[in-house]
Order: structure tokens, then sequence, then C-alpha cells
């Protein structure tokens, strides 16, 4: 079971509904996020050009991502599948998916203090998505900073077996920084040089791989973009550097 909001959500939020009915010109669906809450999507607002048939576009009891456009004083919410972008959909469906994993591991981890998953939001689950935005994201952060759990003032029980678990069955989450360094040294033995540059730079969650003389791929991963960003910068200025001091020239640029 998905625990769901309170309240009311807001203009502009991108969303899900699970479509109920379908009209001849409006599509009503019930906000799966929010507590009790429905939504009415204008054929208007299905998606951009001229529309015959409705049906052709959703399907009762299927999944859509909308955005809203109003929340009206007496409840009544107006939304849009058009106006969703591509990355906004493939996004939203994807942090939606990673909540309800999270949601499972609050309910396993309910499961092995004898607490159904209602008496787990109700002791920590809400102030996780409070402080945090959403378990999912919650969880990922006391995975970096485990004693953030203290702010919470949980039972020792509680606490022991949250950051137990969430530590063991949740990997740390990677920031990845990619750029191309040139490298050029034009005398006889100069590859062979920047071989042993490159080699020397090379270690933990450093990876160097060769593409044409003169660029080589650096790919750089960190628990944050801060340190990753560190990584590369201290990368290139030490690479440059060494080729440098053997006569040569060095550039790098960050790919996006």
């Amino acid at each position: 079971m998905f625990y769901k909001k309170n309240g009311m959500p807001e203009e502009g939020e991108i969303i899900l509904g699970t479509v109920k009915k379908i009209l001849y010109h409006s599509v009503f669906v019930s906000l799966d996020e929010y507590r009790g809450l429905d939504g009415m999507i204008h054929i208007s607002e299905i998606s951009p050009g001229r529309i015959r048939n409705i049906r052709d576009y959703v399907k009762e009891g299927k999944q859509v991502v909308c955005k809203v456009l109003k929340v009206q004083k007496n409840g009544h919410i107006d939304l849009s599948i058009r106006r969703v972008g591509t990355n906004q959909r493939i996004n939203k469906v994807a942090d939606f998916k990673q909540e309800v994993k999270a949601e499972k591991l609050l309910d396993f981890i309910g499961k092995k203090l004898e607490k159904k998953l209602e008496e787990m939001y109700k002791e920590v689950g809400y102030a996780l998505r409070e402080t945090y935005g959403s378990l999912n994201k919650a969880f990922e952060r006391l995975v970096l900073e485990p004693e953030d759990i203290k702010e919470l003032n949980l039972q020792k029980k509680l606490e022991q077996e949250l950051i137990n678990t969430v530590l063991e069955k949740i990997k740390p989450k990677k920031v990845e920084i990619k750029g191309i360094l040139n490298l050029e040294l034009p005398s006889s033995n100069g590859a062979t040089i920047i071989k042993k540059i490159l080699t020397k730079l090379q270690r933990g969650e450093i990876i160097i791989t060769y593409i044409s003389a003169p660029k080589y791929k650096i790919n750089v991963q960190a628990s944050d973009y801060k340190t990753a960003e560190g990584l590369v910068n201290q990368l290139q200025e030490d690479a440059i550097k060494e080729i440098e001091s053997h006569g040569g020239t060095g550039s790098f640029k960050k790919l996006k």
C-alpha cells in the first residue's frame, strides 16, 4: 500500500494519476500521490492537434503523468498531459518507482520490529518525508550521512534497525563527470611519457581511456558532485603540469 500525501497539489507540479473515467470531452483521474483526490483533463490537454477519439490516447486503469494547471477553491483540479515534457515524464515515473521501493524497505524494517507499515509511517516515515522530501531521498542521504538519523529523535531500537537495514540494502549513489584531456608532446618518446603520466594519475574511481592522439577520455565517479569535480580539476591540473614539464602542451574540456 502506497501511503499518500494529505492536502492539495501545487499548480505547475508534475504528478501521477490513474485514469478512472473517460468521457467524450474529458478524462477523470485519481491522483496516485494524494489521498482521496481526483483531477480532470480536458480533451484539449490530452495531446497537441485534433483528437477524434480520446481512447486512442488513454485507457481506464492506466497510469498517466500530468501537470497541474489549476487548483480551484472548490477543490476542482485541472490537469494536462500534453504539457508534460518527455524528460519530466521519464523522471516522474522513475522517482515514483523508487519511492515505492523505499516504502517496501520501510515495510521490511517494520516487520523486523513487528510493526505494521502504518505504524512505521507514524513513527518515522512521515518525518523522513517531511525532512528530505521523500523516503527514497531520505534513505539515500542516510547512506552517506548515517549520523543524520539522530536529528529525528527516534527510539534506539528503531533508529538502529533503520540505519543497519538502509546501509545493507542501499548502495551509495554515484556522481559521474566526464571530460576530454588533450596531451601533446612532439618528441620521439612522447607517447611513452604520456602513457606514464596517465598511468600514474589513473586510480580508484578515475578511469582514463585512449580515444585517438592526442585525445584521452576522463571518467571520474564520486559520492557527490563537489568531490567528483575536485578530482577532475586536480587530475587535469596534474596532467597538464606534468606534460608541460617535458616541453609539451595540454588542455581539458568537460563533457556535458
